[in-house]
């Protein structure tokens, strides 16, 4: 049995999410007429009590989207040095927004309003003016790490006294949400964007909706045509997410469950110095002794899938696919090693 933990989302559709899929009702999106896809950016926006919606393939294009509504040349947005807006999206910042960016640093992936605060720009002619803040929640590098309202109220009230946008990126915000027992409405009051993946934690086959209001939306629409992101019949899809809104969140505490019972495995192997705090459902073992390289090798032997995640760390996430069982033998197979 191979047991593939290199992310959340090598996950396949469940039987009901492919029944939901069949059966859904589809039109031209581009045109506004899928009810199907309208009908799942209505469902989010009043989850998080927010004006509007779009439906986007990936929450990569969701961010770039955020970021060139609410910056532009000489102008910057503020996140950690670890956020997936600046590792991991190819360089959009500066290629679709023309953005500068700010990099700070905090435990666990996490940045405070009091770092923030030292670190805005002014609207100055030796300046960068800093117009949008970016937080990522679970916070991926940081083990899924999770921000809490009360970290993030603070950091609200800041960007609305210097007359910054705040985005999210929530790639597992529903994570997030089941870990904390916090509500959506709660979190959507703090944001002017909201950027949610389907394709994690939730278990769909592609997808992320862009939350905001309804004229950032608007713009939104422009923005997703110019990027080549305009969907036709992508009803199909959103009746994926659809299903997985109404099925997959409340399961989301057996993957923490597991990743926690992983992390306490890893923290016995020889070859682990450290295992980043468990909230969610990621897993960070810092090793000793061995590269990454060569422990994934060995984890390959035993059949078990991982990813490199720094030079001397490996990640594991658990999912939809991952059981009991494939946890019992994770169990087993790492003493072997």
């Amino acid at each position: 049995m191979i047991i593939d933990l290199r992310s959340d989302t090598v996950t396949k559709p469940t039987n009901g999410m492919l029944e939901a899929m069949w059966s859904a009702q589809v039109g031209d999106d581009v045109f506004g007429e899928d009810p199907t896809v309208n009908a799942l950016e209505q469902k989010l926006a009043e989850m998080f009590g927010m004006e509007a919606g779009i439906f986007c393939p990936s929450g990569t294009m969701t961010n770039q989207i955020a970021i060139k509504l609410h910056t532009g040349p000489h102008q910057e947005v503020i996140c950690h040095k670890y956020s997936h807006i600046y590792l991991y999206e190819a360089g959009g910042i500066m290629a679709n927004a023309r953005a500068s960016v700010k990099l700070l640093d905090g435990a666990y992936g996490k940045i405070t309003a009091e770092s923030i605060a030292e670190h805005i720009s002014p609207d100055d002619v030796h300046a960068c003016e800093t117009t949008l803040v970016s937080l990522e929640n679970t916070m991926n590098k940081g083990g899924g790490s999770i921000y809490t309202l009360d970290e993030v109220k603070p950091i609200k009230t800041l960007c609305e006294k210097h007359g910054i946008k705040l985005h999210l990126d929530g790639a597992r915000l529903f994570n997030a949400l089941v870990a904390s027992g916090e509500s959506a409405k709660d979190w959507g009051a703090q944001f002017d964007t909201i950027s949610i993946c389907l394709s994690k934690g939730l278990g769909c086959p592609i997808g992320s909706v862009l939350l905001g209001t309804k004229a950032d939306i608007k713009r939104a629409r422009k923005i997703r045509k110019s990027f080549g992101g305009g969907m036709r019949q992508a009803g199909y899809l959103a009746a994926a997410a659809i299903y997985a809104l109404d099925h997959h969140v409340d399961r989301l505490a057996e993957d923490h469950d597991r990743a926690k019972a992983m992390g306490q495995m890893l923290e016995k192997h020889p070859l682990v110095s450290e295992v980043f705090p468990v909230e969610t459902n990621i897993v960070i073992a810092r090793l000793q002794d061995i590269s990454p390289e060569d422990f994934l090798s060995k984890l390959a032997d035993k059949g078990i899938k991982a990813v490199k995640f720094g030079k001397d760390q490996v990640r594991f996430v658990t999912h939809l696919d991952f059981n009991d069982e494939m946890l019992m033998l994770f169990g087993e197979r790492i003493k072997e090693i």
